[in-house]
């Protein structure tokens, strides 16, 4: 396991055994409406059963038994053994079978090519270093026209260093740097303890188009709160959008890609 694997890896099993609020399972309320709470934009078809569905990177209860409870047939992939554990009790408990792989996003070697209808990955990809090898894994495992809905940092969020004087925000971190992100005194949108990079436009969404999938939709969650005071994160989300929504499409495969997409990716 790589450093920077390593120190997510531990950071994700403290935040699951500390009961941080990104390891919350679903509710028995949201259970009652899976995919609205799952899906607000209507991206996903009206019915999930019976689909082969990836959550991506998405460990700790939530996503994976929302999709689980709307009938689908889940595997959970994480690099953090605690959030897997939410998972399984979780669905023990609901009587579903989800299926759970510890690993990393960016290596997706123990699963067959075409094989899921869905991958739906929430915030991480900050957490790796290239997109590219990753993006080129989810169009390996997806299907013809299988759908990949992910949410990513926002780029200049990240760039953000500290507040000055005025509570404004000043931007101190290079949009082209290299390497994980140097520690900052605003953290509004980072985890402490994780080892995170910072992924342009170009790599966010052009890395879609290098790799077989087609960019559908894209969106901006709104974060802003004009009531929130100046410490809140919510006066932040008025000047700085954290996040990106997308919703990509495998397009489909060409003869020639077809039988390479049957191989097993081994990584050089």
């Amino acid at each position: 396991m790589s450093e920077y694997q390593s120190s997510n890896r531990q950071t994700w099993n403290h935040l699951a055994d500390s009961g941080s609020l990104f390891a919350r399972v679903a509710t028995d309320e949201e259970c009652q409406k899976p995919l609205k709470v799952l899906d607000g934009r209507g991206w996903l078809p009206p019915s999930v059963a019976d689909l082969d569905v990836l959550c991506l990177a998405s460990g700790g209860g939530w996503q994976s038994i929302l999709y689980g409870v709307a009938g689908a047939n889940v595997t959970v992939l994480d690099i953090s053994e605690s959030m897997l554990l939410l998972d399984d009790q979780e669905a023990k408990r609901r009587g579903l079978s989800i299926r759970t792989i510890q690993g990393s996003m960016d290596d997706l070697r123990m699963l067959d090519s075409s094989t899921f209808d869905i991958v739906h990955q929430p915030v991480s990809t900050c957490y790796i270093p290239d997109l590219v090898p990753m993006y080129a894994e989810i169009a390996r495992v997806l299907r013809d026209d299988g759908i990949y809905i992910s949410q990513h940092k926002q780029p200049t969020s990240l760039q953000i260093s500290h507040r000055n004087e005025r509570h404004q925000f000043v931007i101190g971190v290079e949009y082209y740097h290299q390497g994980p992100l140097p520690r900052q005194i605003d953290e509004s949108y980072r985890e402490s303890g994780a080892t995170e990079y910072l992924h342009r436009l170009e790599d966010l969404v052009g890395g879609l188009a290098r790799t077989g999938l087609i960019l559908e939709d894209l969106r901006e969650p709104v974060r802003a709160n004009p009531k929130a005071p100046v410490t809140h994160y919510g006066y932040r989300g008025r000047f700085v959008a954290p996040y990106l929504r997308m919703k990509a499409r495998r397009r489909p495969r060409s003869g020639d890609e077809q039988a390479r997409a049957s191989a097993i990716w081994t990584p050089e």
